[in-house]
């Protein structure tokens, strides 16, 4: 079955056009099902059944997977046993009726507005490190763009003078998103002041282009972003569990809270879907259950 998953991933990536991070996603889902399967003593795409899946998706939830990742998993299963069947691989198709699990309703965790002005004001000094750092988390919070789409943007794509960018998300689509004047600032700043500095360590291959630079002066990739998130939302007294989306989840929080359409929000974020925008909805109806229930006499 580990060829049938390689055959699947060529398909998706080469006739589907999704991005590499869909793709390598998939292919851990997919090799954790088939290891899975093979534990169980299953060899055939044909001898899986409904049971199996289930199974599978407990086992993951008991390992302490979370929640969105279980469901994710689903994802794959069910994308991958469509495309066995219509490729006459699959005889019939178990996890074809088998809705996702209402996991998309848990709400993100999203920072209020003291919280992010905290974590914002985190990189204080003047190095070129925190200008750096203040720039890009000015206008993760601003844009809303992900981490990868964060790690991929370069200077062409940025519009100083009109206030927005473009940027390339999933399915290869490319968006405009605009920034405030508290993002474009710090970036003036660091574009200025701290970029040319961290741009001289990359002198032999030449400067990338890339807007944020590590300290090699290479593009700064996602995992050094998650890092530098991690480290502010500390510094900044942040209990919160903070993960890569947490600023994307708080930018469509208080667009929506602040009266922003659901289409522009779906627009900003780049999601090809209006439900998976309509999850704010939710955070939203929250936040009000909330308020209702702290200041009403008889809640």
């Amino acid at each position: 079955m580990i060829a049938l998953v390689e055959q699947f991933l060529d398909y998706i990536s080469l006739e589907c056009g999704l991005s590499k991070n869909t793709r390598d996603s998939y292919k851990n889902d997919l090799k954790r099902f088939v290891s899975f399967l093979e534990k169980s003593h299953i060899r055939s795409c044909n001898e899986i059944t409904r049971k199996h899946i289930l199974d599978f998706l407990a086992s993951e939830k008991d390992r302490g997977i979370s929640v969105n990742t279980v469901a994710r998993r689903l994802v794959a299963i069910k994308v991958f046993m469509r495309y066995l069947q219509d490729e006459g691989l699959l005889a019939n198709n178990p996890a074809e009726v088998m809705e996702l699990p209402k996991l998309w309703r848990i709400l993100p965790d999203v920072l209020s507005l003291n919280e992010v002005q905290r974590l914002l004001d985190a990189p204080a000094g003047k190095d070129k490190f925190s200008l750096r750092d203040k720039a890009l988390l000015e206008l993760m919070y601003a844009s809303g763009l992900r981490v990868s789409e964060l790690a991929e943007l370069k200077l062409g794509n940025l519009h100083l003078d009109s206030d927005y960018l473009r940027c390339t998300g999933k399915g290869n689509k490319v968006r405009v998103v605009p920034f405030g004047s508290r993002a474009k600032e710090a970036l003036e700043q660091y574009l200025k002041e701290a970029r040319p500095l961290l741009a001289r360590s990359a002198r032999r291959s030449g400067d990338s282009g890339y807007v944020f630079l590590s300290y090699r002066g290479k593009g700064l990739g996602r995992k050094g972003i998650w890092k530098i998130i991690k480290k502010y939302a500390k510094r900044a007294g942040i209990t919160k569990e903070i993960h890569p989306h947490t600023l994307r989840h708080s930018f469509a929080t208080h667009l929506l809270a602040n009266g922003a359409s659901i289409r522009v929000i779906q627009e900003m974020l780049g999601h090809s879907d209006i439900a998976t925008t309509q999850l704010y909805t939710h955070v939203d109806k929250s936040r009000l259950q909330a308020i209702h229930a702290r200041y009403h006499p008889r809640a």
